[in-house]
């Protein structure tokens, strides 16, 4: 059987890990963090089980899979006007973006320490902008392809979950209270990071290496996307994290919009 045709035909089902849990939601310097960011109360973590191997050529198949799951259902909440509500409407299509996650350091971060960005402090630069008020290099960097910062971190860098990660937490929700230093963002997309990702060593040359495979994943239904927002968002954001050795795979997701105000 060809791969595309076993991909197509392949189905899996899912149990949800109630034990697994996630030190960035429970750590409460991190859930204060994130109630500064405006992202508490609307960023969560959830893990399953699955029956059968998994396969980046099949993820399109796996992720439609999962939406349509009754175990996975049955806990799923998208939120609307602030409200958690369950999906409503079956899901009909999933698109899938494999987005690559290779790193086991954050040595990515280092140029952002000595190009202007920031002060030998670890103070962010902060700059004019037409329509924030409060606006600084940082942000220009991650956001403005014009910026002179922008490829300070290389472009396949960019690319990677660590920095996709790093970039939501800087960019933050409705009400985000900025950081003055970079060190509460760094430290937090490295403990966010360590609970998601999946590393093994090797043996022989005793190298790490990420074994989880990243996808970014939205869910439609007959009226068109519905998970995780009906409209396009930056930071209203869903990933699939698979182990395809454990069988795990954990949704990681964020609703964009105000957040909790007390942890």
């Amino acid at each position: 059987m060809d791969e595309e045709k076993y991909a197509f035909e392949q189905t899996f089902s899912f149990n949800a890990l109630h034990t697994k849990t996630f030190s960035f939601l429970q750590d409460k310097d991190t859930l204060a963090r994130l109630m500064k960011w405006s992202m508490l109360g609307r960023i969560s973590a959830q893990s399953f089980s699955f029956d059968h191997s998994f396969s980046p050529y099949s993820s399109e198949r796996f992720a439609l899979c999962f939406f349509r799951d009754p175990e996975v259902l049955s806990s799923l909440r998208k939120m609307e006007a602030g409200v958690w509500m369950p999906l409503d409407k079956p899901v009909v299509s999933v698109s899938v973006e494999p987005t690559p996650c290779t790193k086991v350091s954050m040595e990515l971060f280092d140029p952002i320490y000595s190009c202007g960005i920031l002060r030998p402090t670890g103070h962010v630069v902060k700059c004019f902008h037409d329509v924030y008020p409060d606006y600084d290099e940082l942000r220009q960097m991650l956001q403005d392809e014009e910026s002179e910062h922008y490829y300070v971190v290389g472009r396949e860098e960019r690319g990677e979950f660590l920095f996709s990660l790093f970039k939501h937490l800087c960019l933050g929700g409705e009400l985000c209270q900025y950081e003055d230093t970079i060190d509460p963002y760094i430290s937090t997309t490295k403990q966010i990071y360590k609970d998601l990702i999946s590393v093994q060593k090797d043996p022989e040359t005793k190298e790490i290496s990420v074994v989880s495979k990243v996808i970014k994943v939205c869910a439609f239904d007959e009226s068109g996307r519905c998970f995780p927002g009906t409209r396009e968002e930056e930071q209203t954001f869903a990933y699939l994290i698979v182990d395809p050795y454990k069988r795990h795979v954990t949704l990681f997701c964020h609703f964009y919009g105000v957040g909790n105000f007390t942890v």
